[in-house]
Parts: structure tokens; C-alpha cells; sequence
């Protein structure tokens, strides 16, 4: 019986372009490793026929993400690449020039602080500093965090336009992550306009039981809210009056954040 059906040969194509894409990251990353490699080399390393490899090699080749060497057969990676890092590069600046003010702050607050980004309709960590009194080892680096249940996402989200805010709050699902969750849009709305107003936004219990959390805008050198710095801790330490006392340093950081970033320019 052939199990053929029509839905594999819909999918079929799928899947064999995802083993194409892991393929070629695994061809850069093997460059970004050795420096340079000929055919043979990658197709052993990627456990791949020869012309495959060459074929892999091809494409990425036409896009710039490669280049021969001087020695015909011996490939390395091409400036191609450096197009594609440039889109990252204000997020790196702004990792750069946020460590030494996390650093402090974490030490002042006593509570992990955390540089945050949008990415898509999550908030996305960059860097983070746990401070003297943080409890447990959770490192929130490199996690996509829902925007509407934290306060990183939250600051994101009270500074986009209208239309922007409804075309990522479109993509979330917005699920009750614990009891105090905001899942409507009007209660979300009312909550990002008294973020927007104080200059700052407050997650109580809403991502995690036991969790608070309070984030502040950092803005690029045109006035535009390109990350969130945020203090989080227990609740049973990190109460919400505290969380309001500490309010104006965790403002004045982002501030000193956002005068760094400026001077780049």
C-alpha cells in the first residue's frame, strides 16, 4: 500500500528545505570555527555526499555569506555576512553600553536587572546581572517572555503605535499565565497608559506566582523606545510599594542607558 499521500507530498518539500537551511548554519558555523575548509572537508563534517556539499557551498556563495580563497576549493567566510550582523548591531551597543549601569543598579536594588528588546510579539533578554540578594539561578537571557505579561514587554508595548501594538498583541495569544494575568486588551490598554505615564511599567505576579517586576524605557538618540530595563525579585521582598520607591532609579538608569547610546552617534 503506498502511503504516499497527498498531505507528504505537501510537507515533503517542507522538510526537505529544513534540513537545507539547518544544513547551510551548520556549513558557517564549521567556517566561523576552522577559519576555512575545502568541499571534502565540510561534506565529512555535516555527514553529506560531496556534491551536495559543493552545492551547499554554491549557494551560499551567491548570497556573499561565502568566498573562495586564494586556494581554489578552500572556502571561508565572505562579507556577506556582515550585512546580516549590522541588524543586530544597535542591540549589541545597547548590551555594551547598559552593563556597567546593570551592573550597578542590580548592586543598589539588591534584585536581577535585565536589558530587554522586541522580537516579534515577545520581549527578549539581552543581558542580565543578578544582584547580592537574588534567589535562585534562573538565567532569563536569551528568553522570549510574552510582552503582555511582563514589565520589559510592557514598556515595549506602551511606547508602539496603535497600530503596531495591535499587530503584535494579534500574534500573542494572550493565555493567563497565573491568576493576575491581564488577558483583555482593554484592561492591557488601561495598564500600558499608566506605564506611560508614570514612566514606567509594574508586573505583579503575572508572568510567574511569587514574581515582581518593574521595567523602564530606553530610547535611541531620536527619542525612539528601543529596549527595556527592568528589576525583578520576590514578592514577599520586592513588594509593589517598594517596587514604587525604587521606581525613579530604575528611570534614571534607563536614562543614563539612553545618554550612552547617544553619544554613539
Amino acid at each position: 500500500m503506498n502511503n504516499y499521500t497527498a498531505e507528504s507530498a505537501t510537507t515533503a518539500p517542507a522538510v526537505n528545505g529544513v534540513q537545507s537551511v539547518d544544513r547551510a548554519v551548520s556549513v558557517l558555523e564549521i567556517l566561523a570555527q576552522r577559519g576555512e575548509a575545502g568541499v571534502s572537508e565540510v561534506a565529512a563534517e555535516i555527514d553529506v555526499h560531496k556534491s551536495t556539499a559543493f552545492r551547499l557551498l554554491g549557494a551560499l556563495e551567491a548570497r556573499g555569506l561565502v568566498e573562495q580563497t586564494a586556494e581554489r576549493g578552500k572556502y571561508r567566510l565572505g562579507f556577506g555576512l556582515v550585512r546580516l550582523a549590522g541588524a543586530v548591531t544597535d542591540r549589541l551597543d545597547i548590551t555594551q553600553q547598559g552593563r556597567p549601569v546593570c551592573e550597578r543598579l542590580s548592586e543598589e536594588i539588591g534584585e536581577t536587572v535585565n536589558i530587554a528588546v522586541l522580537q516579534e510579539h515577545f520581549a527578549v533578554n539581552l543581558y542580565q546581572v543578578r544582584g547580592p540578594g537574588a534567589v535562585g539561578t534562573h538565567n532569563w537571557v536569551g528568553q522570549l517572555t510574552p510582552v503582555y505579561a511582563t514589565s520589559s514587554g510592557k514598556v515595549l508595548l506602551a511606547h508602539l503605535t496603535e497600530q503596531e501594538r495591535a499587530s503584535v498583541l494579534a500574534d500573542s495569544e494572550m493565555r493567563k499565565l497565573t491568576p493576575h494575568t491581564l488577558t483583555t486588551r482593554t484592561r492591557l490598554e488601561k495598564n500600558l497608559a499608566e506605564a506611560r505615564e508614570r514612566g514606567y511599567a509594574v508586573a505583579l505576579e503575572e508572568l510567574e506566582i511569587g514574581l515582581h517586576a518593574v521595567a523602564a524605557p530606553i530610547r535611541s538618540r531620536d527619542g525612539e523606545v528601543v529596549a527595556a530595563l527592568s528589576a525583578s525579585g520576590p514578592t514577599y521582598r520586592f513588594t509593589e510599594e517598594h517596587i514604587h520607591e525604587i521606581a525613579p532609579v530604575l528611570i534614571a538608569g534607563a536614562d543614563e542607558i539612553s545618554r550612552r547610546m547617544a553619544s554613539l552617534g
